[in-house]
């Protein structure tokens, strides 16, 4: 019989890791976060696309294709090895406590997979941080570059508002006050480009 699990038991440790609150709420974190920094980088990239007197919807679109993949693959791949170095440091001290060694044991594995999910949050913020703003400019041709600038603003800051909406939900927060509390950064980053030399 083979030792290679089948895509039953992965999808079922998967299940099981998701419903780990600690998993959960480290994916979280990072999920939000990157997706906060994702969405800023996009606003600021579409503002300044417009105000440096790029014409084209694709050019800002290619810009923030760039954008997306280095924010993701930082996400990714930042995540992996804080996380790895953190969960092996927690085994570790484990294994002192227990004075044994856990080594392809259930809690390593459960350790290394916790860590994927992790990295997997971390990657996906950045890339609809990135990305939904730069819908807009998709239809560049139909719409003006201006409009297709204020568009995107404006799905950027709702993307951070529903950022701030979740976090505010699951803290038992005003929602409608934490979503206003991250939108408002976006329209900060668009004013302060405007105040750009260039």
């Amino acid at each position: 019989m083979s030792d290679v699990p089948s895509l039953r038991d992965r999808l079922d440790a998967i299940r099981g890791l998701l419903a780990d609150e600690e998993v959960r709420s480290i994916s979280r974190r990072y999920f939000i976060s990157n997706g906060f920094d994702g969405t800023l980088t996009s606003i600021g990239i579409v503002v300044g696309a417009y105000l440096s007197g790029v014409t084209d919807g694709l050019t800002v679109i290619t810009i923030g294709l760039g954008a997306a993949v280095g924010l993701g693959t930082s996400g990714v791949w930042s995540v992996w090895e804080i996380e790895r170095a953190e969960k092996q440091a927690e085994l570790l001290e484990l294994e002192r406590a227990m004075l044994t060694d856990l080594e392809d044991t259930t809690v390593q594995q459960r350790r290394a997979g916790a860590r994927k999910i992790n990295a997997v949050a971390s990657g996906i913020g950045p890339l609809i941080g990135i990305l939904l703003p730069l819908g807009p400019f998709l239809g560049q041709g139909i719409i003006s570059m201006l409009e297709a600038t204020l568009l995107a603003i404006g799905v950027g800051v709702s993307v951070l508002f529903t950022f701030g909406a979740y976090l505010g939900s699951i803290s038992k927060q005003n929602w409608i006050i934490a979503g206003v509390r991250m939108g408002l950064a976006g329209l900060v980053v668009a004013v302060l480009n405007l105040f750009l030399p260039g």
